[in-house]
């Protein structure tokens, strides 16, 4: 049977920054909400005297986030400017475009378009300043919403939104190489472009593989 401390866990895990409350908690592993706090402070007794780990819980406000302790902060600062996290993965990739296309977006929306969780590469978009914070959605548990910043324009030379290529012929991009049914479909469905936009027909995944290997270079 799985404890109850390794069902919050994978729910602080799968919320990723954005946190989680108590009640939130309570209600997913149906416990009250004290069982839970106590939970919590054994959880994070239990990080803290592990010397072997790199993880931590902190409290923000009414939201606890799982997180990695300070002292991994210089060593994942180092990764986030290091050649090894230069170039953008197609999990990233995919998140750019949905945040691009829906901002703001909440994480659970990109989660839903993708089918797969995309905590990890929304931080990575993150760590590289081609995403930010918008605010947070008015709604259980407040999540982040997240939109594109200047940077991101600058880095793929794109001077309006505008200059986003097209959707149509993603699918021919990713046909090889990812499940369509489950992230096309999704996309196709989800995805709101304004009627006025006037969008390129180039793949906008293509154009981003393209756009950050030539400023590589």
């Amino acid at each position: 049977m799985t404890s109850l401390q390794s069902k919050i866990e994978a729910l602080l895990f799968v919320v990723g920054q954005e946190g989680v409350s108590i009640d939130e908690l309570a209600y997913y592993t149906q416990q009250p909400t004290s069982i839970i706090y106590q939970e919590i402070e054994h959880l994070m007794n239990k990080y803290q005297q592990d010397e072997n780990s790199a993880l931590n819980i902190l409290e923000v406000g009414t939201q606890f986030v799982l997180t990695t302790k300070k002292e991994m902060a210089e060593l994942l600062k180092d990764y986030a400017q290091s050649s090894l996290s230069h170039n953008l993965s197609q999990a990233a990739l995919e998140s750019l475009s949905i945040v691009a296309y829906k901002q703001p977006i909440t994480r659970v929306e990109i989660d839903e378009i993708r089918g797969v969780q995309s905590a990890g590469s929304l931080q990575k978009l993150l760590s590289r300043n081609l995403i930010e914070e918008r605010g947070r959605l008015d709604g259980p548990g407040r999540p982040i919403l997240y939109g594109t910043t200047n940077y991101f324009m600058n880095y793929f030379g794109l001077e309006t939104l505008n200059d986003l290529p097209s959707i149509e012929e993603m699918e021919k991009e990713f046909a090889e190489e990812l499940p369509t049914d489950l992230f096309f479909d999704r996309f196709k469905e989800e995805i709101a472009v304004e009627p006025e936009a006037s969008f390129d027909s180039q793949d906008l995944t293509d154009y981003l593989n393209e756009q950050q290997i030539k400023t590589s270079e």
